[in-house]
């Protein structure tokens, strides 16, 4: 069976993913698998992406990051996505919407 892409997850079927996304990362955590442990953060904040509605991020505006240490100035967003720059940097990135702060 394919796993079925965030995009096509119901809210109620993404917050299911998230939970058990935790509970794969607290696992690989406690076996020590670090690179495993990496994966299923990344995959969780990119679930959590589709829980929001892009259309509240505006290009041109600059916002706060989760880290609570960057912040990230949007350029254009992709979907649940916003490309730009973090702390002015000169290098375009993507993040998932779910690191900015509203």
């Amino acid at each position: 069976m394919t796993e079925k892409r965030f995009s096509d997850m119901t809210n109620p079927e993404l917050r299911q993913e998230i939970v058990a996304l935790n509970e794969k990362a607290r696992k690989a955590e406690q076996m020590g698998m670090l690179n495993e442990f990496a994966v299923y953060e990344r995959r969780v904040l990119l679930a959590k992406a589709y829980l929001i509605n892009p259309e509240e991020f505006k290009p041109g505006q600059t916002y706060q990051m989760k880290d609570g240490e960057s912040t990230f100035s949007i350029s254009y967003m992709n979907g649940h996505f916003a490309w730009g720059y973090r702390n002015n940097a000169k290098n375009l990135e993507g993040v998932p919407i779910s690191l900015l702060q509203l």
